[in-house]
């Protein structure tokens, strides 16, 4: 039956074979997801209106079966009260109640088997859709690692480490650079006097050049 085409035509192991292989294999999950619903959706039509066709058979069945245990109670009631055209009657309508009955029989056995194994792919389509959304999941979860995994390397392809320690290592260099000269500049300022200072300092000097000389002069004496 074409309901049962997944079944038939396709087996997970090849879908998933297919989806491992697409660029998007979420939407081709989700578009495999689609397409076995609709065909579980017809699937069970189907199977439903082949167990209506079982059931049918088996009211038939069960309907000729009851007529011929009635008739033959009858036939045995005539026989008892010695009416040999009643009982004729009875068993003539019991022998055509059997034929109608084994016929009923055999159709209603093919159909419950049809019925069976319609049953049976039906579920085993249930499973499959289960399994497939389950996979669907996991596929979720590896896709959206693999593009996040993807995103990083790009970024890191354009990332040069080593252009990136040269200019960390220009930039050291700078700043060793300036502190030296903001350090040269804080000792120049520092030695910077004024000229009052100046002068003090010359007369700082020349005491020390006077007591100096005095006691230079002291020695000299006790020679």
């Amino acid at each position: 039956m074409s309901v049962f085409k997944r079944l038939r035509d396709l087996t997970l192991s090849n879908v998933y074979a297919m989806i491992e292989k697409a660029e998007d294999p979420v939407k081709l999950t989700d578009q495999y997801i689609r397409d076995m619903q609709e065909d579980l959706a017809d699937a069970e039509k189907a199977v439903a209106a082949q167990i209506a066709i079982e059931k049918k058979f088996k009211q038939l069945y069960e309907e000729q079966q009851e007529l011929v245990n009635r008739r033959t109670e009858q036939a045995h009631m005539a026989a008892k009260a010695q009416n040999v055209d009643l009982a004729r009657r009875a068993l003539e309508e019991k022998n055509a109640a059997e034929q109608k009955m084994n016929e009923y029989k055999n159709s209603f056995d093919q159909n419950k088997a049809a019925a069976d194994n319609l049953r049976g792919k039906l579920e085993e389509m249930r499973k499959q859709l289960t399994e497939m959304k389950n996979k669907r999941d996991t596929l979720v979860a590896r896709y959206s690692a693999a593009k996040a995994q993807n995103e990083i390397n790009k970024t890191m392809s354009g990332f040069n480490s080593d252009s990136a320690s040269s200019g960390m290592k220009r930039m050291e260099e700078k700043m060793l650079n300036m502190e030296a000269q903001a350090e040269a500049s804080n000792e120049m300022s520092s030695k910077g006097k004024s000229l009052d200072d100046e002068f003090a300092e010359l007369g700082k000097n020349s005491a020390v050049d006077s007591e100096l000389e005095a006691l230079m002069k002291q020695y000299e004496k006790n020679e």
